[in-house]
């Protein structure tokens, strides 16, 4: 029988043990990871895919463009007016382009993005120099059918981005470290992108007032989404807090004022005309609440959100062009 050990060498091999499996659950999660853009091994640094790129000291960080009815070409005047899509994207880029597609919705329902801003910027992209464009989303209802009567499938399509409908094969758990989310199932195709646009329409939503650029990135995620509604501002500070895209673009041609996010009734539609274009998502979700005759401090999860620093409320302070 081996020697009785004292108290004090006891407590002494049980902290040194502690340690060695501490330090190796903190190598097992960075390799589990090891897809992150951030080189750190710490929390703060896995909770992050920063897909930005560095502000330009002469270019305007939040565009307004107005007043035509074409979606395609308000789109690309909107991107002229912020340094065009070159400004952004490096020649041989992989593009990610994060629609929302999340219903069985026709385009003039306003349920989902408009299908001829996507393209535009699928064009876009390509003329920046893109080596391939993705387009994908997870759709609330049933995706196949989603895909194609928003008209996106259809119009990325012709466009040339490769239309990636969502399944178990793309999706792969990540650990994001939110309040709410911390190991959730993830799209890959936008995450292992270079580059990622957000490309949300703005409207209304029964839960969060407010369905624009910050809850787009629900359809990031696979799993029980509905479960994150118990604490709706929260998740959704915690996915803009995980997501930090290149660009943001905010359809607003067409805007749903009530009985969102799915809509269906015509008369629930308004029609805008309005492009948003914003290096920073709080500022763009911060504008777009006023389209619905909101004040941003009235959407819980932007006072989260400015409150982590992820953005701004006031998109005001921000370099602004109007067009």
């Amino acid at each position: 029988m081996a020697d009785p050990i004292s108290r004090r060498d006891a407590v002494t091999r049980i902290g040194a043990t502690a340690g060695v499996l501490a330090a190796t659950a903190t190598v097992g999660l960075w390799r589990w990871d090891r897809n992150a853009n951030a080189q750190s091994k710490s929390s703060a640094s896995r909770q992050v895919r920063d897909f930005r790129v560095a502000p330009s000291a002469d270019q305007p960080e939040f565009v307004i463009a107005k007043g035509l009815s074409d979606p395609a070409a308000l789109t690309a005047k909107a991107l002229t007016a912020i340094g065009g899509l070159g400004r952004f994207i490096s020649r041989g880029d992989v593009v990610a382009i994060k629609p929302n597609i999340g219903w069985d919705r026709t385009p003039s329902q306003a349920a989902n993005t408009n299908p001829d801003v996507v393209a535009a910027l699928v064009k876009a992209a390509f003329d920046a120099g893109a080596r391939k464009v993705v387009v994908t989303d997870n759709s609330c209802n049933e995706p196949q059918r989603s895909f194609q009567r928003s008209g996106i499938a259809e119009k990325a399509t012709a466009a040339g981005a490769q239309v990636i409908l969502p399944s178990d094969n793309y999706l792969r758990s990540i650990r994001m470290h939110g309040e709410v989310l911390d190991e959730w199932p993830i799209l890959t195709p936008i995450i292992e992108a270079d580059k990622v646009i957000n490309v949300p329409v703005a409207k209304h939503h029964g839960l969060a007032k407010l369905t624009c650029a910050m809850k787009n990135w629900y359809g990031l995620l696979g799993g029980r989404r509905n479960r994150l509604h118990q604490d709706i501002d929260t998740s959704i500070t915690d996915l803009a807090t995980f997501m930090r895209p290149t660009l943001t673009v905010v359809d607003a041609m067409r805007v749903l004022v009530r009985n969102g996010p799915q809509g269906g009734n015509l008369g629930d539609t308004r029609q805008m005309d309005t492009i948003i274009a914003s290096v920073d998502q709080v500022a763009a979700d911060a504008y777009a609440s006023t389209l619905l005759n909101l004040k941003p401090e009235d959407v819980g999860y932007l006072k989260l959100a400015q409150r982590r620093g992820i953005g701004t409320m006031d998109w005001t302070k921000l370099k602004v062009r109007e067009v």
